[in-house]
């Protein structure tokens, strides 16, 4: 994925009204919270996830071990709401303009 600002902007602009698919409580980032964080990836490309964890510190460690197990892009974090996009082996039709690779 490119990273460039006029990039992210347009992953913010179809992430807008997109719903968190995944949810990430007290037990935070167990097994099975992984593995359908990599099935929604592949599915969708570009997804939201909600936090429901304590602190900033511990929302930034989710966050970074999210990002490198799944080999996703942190587009944006807003609160505790993560906007994240990994290219899929089958891409996406509405983001395919975009995937310049």
């Amino acid at each position: 994925m490119t990273t460039s600002n006029e990039d992210k902007k347009y992953l913010r602009r179809l992430g807008h009204n997109l719903k968190p698919i995944v949810t990430i409580a007290a037990k935070g980032l167990t097994e099975t919270v992984a593995a359908e964080i990599e099935r929604a990836l592949a599915d969708h490309e570009l997804i939201k996830i909600k936090l429901a964890v304590g602190d900033r510190a511990a929302k930034k460690a989710i966050t970074d071990e999210i990002c490198t197990n799944s080999g996703a892009a942190l587009v944006q974090a807003i609160g505790h709401i993560l906007l994240l996009f990994r290219k899929a082996k089958k891409p996406n039709p509405k983001l395919s303009n975009l995937l310049r690779q």
